[in-house]
């Protein structure tokens, strides 16, 4: 299946040099060693209630049978430690939070600096430099939630791209260091039938 993304063409989007897709520059591991140490596999984990910031379990139960997963508070968590600003708790509660994220990006997102992407080839491009890329997706309607993930460097084809999307980073029913957008959005079909768009935001901590 070929994942496809909104399309946006605007003036003053960040400029994508000829590079092939899987060079990784040195700003692109910097940014994946910071990435890397967030711990998302032990942290923002599902079921429980987090931290929004650390994603250590709080002691406070779930007791309402919710999924209570942690993938938009975890992007929040891990921009904020880029020095980038996200829709984030408090401002936005937890509840729908990729939602109104992905509604944020697009709206009011470019007053904050992040930008548009085009393609799922220049949303990883972009993070093989060093750029905060997003990938974001509100469910229709907007009573389901969404999903939102980091765009992790990955020396991938274009090829592998085209066939599975991105690398990311996430928290979800399925916490992951490091996996393919495919998988990590395959329980959000509409994801993967042309809903994701891609954000960038260049990184003052590079």
């Amino acid at each position: 299946m070929r994942t496809s993304v909104w399309v946006f063409v605007l003036a003053g989007s960040i400029a994508v040099p000829a590079a092939r897709g899987g060079a990784v520059t040195a700003d692109g591991r910097k940014l994946a060693a910071a990435l890397d140490a967030m711990n998302v596999e032990h942290l923002w984990l599902p079921h429980r209630v987090a931290n929004w910031k650390t994603g250590e379990p709080l002691d406070r139960p779930v007791t309402d049978g919710k999924a209570h997963t942690h993938c938009s508070a975890f992007v929040a968590a891990a921009c904020q430690r880029l020095g980038v600003y996200i829709l984030r708790p408090p401002e936005h509660g937890t509840a729908n939070l990729a939602n109104a994220q992905a509604d944020w990006l697009a709206k009011e997102g470019t007053k904050h600096g992040w930008k548009p992407v085009a393609t799922a080839a220049e949303a990883q491009r972009l993070a093989n430099r060093g750029v905060v890329v997003v990938a974001a997706f509100k469910e229709p309607g907007g009573k389901k939630p969404g999903h939102v993930a980091l765009v992790r460097p990955s020396d991938k084809t274009n090829a592998q791209v085209r066939t599975e999307g991105p690398q990311i980073i996430q928290a979800g029913m399925t916490n992951a260091n490091s996996i393919s957008l495919k998988d990590g959005f395959r329980r959000h079909p509409g994801a993967l039938a042309g809903g994701v768009r891609y954000f960038a935001h260049e990184s003052p901590k590079k």
